[in-house]
């Protein structure tokens, strides 16, 4: 099975997933928009309506769409409706790409305790998932390939204070 969620920069968002039991591949992209096959460079310049997506391909049996939003919604600001830390712009704003009623479902219950424990409404899309359009290669995996640029890009974006290292 896959989940889809749009979480910013899909760069800093992929680790969280890569380490889960249950967890195969974690694929950059784009979802959300009706342009086919985005270029990276279109997305990043707000020019479709895509939004930077991750795939997360699992297997049920060994951990389920509930903890894979727990997880997302974990390590993104759910309650920032312009993007995600210095990354601004459609394109970075926070989207859960539901593909059946169960994971609607689910993603409601989970944005609706959120709501009532922090007195504040979460700014996540809830939308059917329509397409997904790989990122190139040289997207996949950042973190792996440039660690020491990732490093930089987590501090810098405010997604990991400096002290946190």
């Amino acid at each position: 099975m896959h989940a889809y969620f749009a979480g910013g920069c899909f760069w800093c968002i992929t680790p969280f997933f890569t380490r889960l039991p249950g967890v195969g591949e974690v694929i950059s992209g784009f979802s959300g928009g009706d342009e086919p096959n985005p270029s990276y460079e279109a997305v990043k310049r707000q020019q479709t309506g895509h939004r930077e997506t991750i795939s997360v391909a699992y297997d049920p049996e060994q951990v389920d769409f509930d903890t894979l939003l727990r997880i997302f919604l974990k390590n993104v600001d759910p309650f920032d409706g312009g993007g995600q830390f210095i990354d601004r712009g459609r394109s970075y704003t926070l989207a859960v790409y539901y593909q059946n009623k169960s994971e609607l479902a689910i993603a409601r219950k989970q944005l609706a305790a959120l709501a009532e424990k922090e007195g504040k409404t979460p700014q996540v899309a809830l939308e059917p998932f329509k397409s997904f359009w790989p990122a190139g290669e040289e997207h996949q995996y950042f973190y792996l390939r440039h660690p020491e640029e990732f490093e930089r890009e987590m501090t810098e974006s405010g997604r990991r204070k400096q002290d946190e290292l």
